[in-house]
């Protein structure tokens, strides 16, 4: 599956047009919806990546129920003077979470949330 992935925060652009994800045994829509259930928390960090890693997603839980999923675009990872973005969206462990994980399912397979 091939898809483009835009970060936005204040000051910062990045954009990476091909991203390349195989769908083998865990994708993004999977870790996503496993953060979504684990709504009352976890120790550490929890962490997804595309094949070619140009895609990275981790995730951490903090007190009060919020989940710091931080998006992560690396294209070119061996590429000399490549270069790395990286966003932080805090969620609501609950709704907020499980919202996101069916918007992005609803993105990535076309089923409805």
């Amino acid at each position: 599956m091939h898809y483009a992935v835009e970060l936005r925060a204040p000051g910062l652009a990045a954009r990476v047009d091909e991203v390349v994800a195989w769908i083998w045994d865990r994708d993004l829509t999977t870790f996503l919806d496993a953060l979504a259930a684990d709504y009352r928390g976890w120790d550490g960090e929890r962490g997804w990546q595309t094949n070619d890693r140009d895609l990275t997603v981790s995730a951490v839980f903090r007190s009060g129920g919020h989940v710091g999923p931080t998006w992560t675009l690396r294209p070119w990872p061996r590429a000399a003077g490549g270069w790395t973005a990286s966003v932080t969206t805090w969620l609501e462990a609950g709704e907020q979470m499980a919202s996101l994980a069916a918007h992005v399912r609803h993105f990535l397979t076309g089923e409805q949330q």
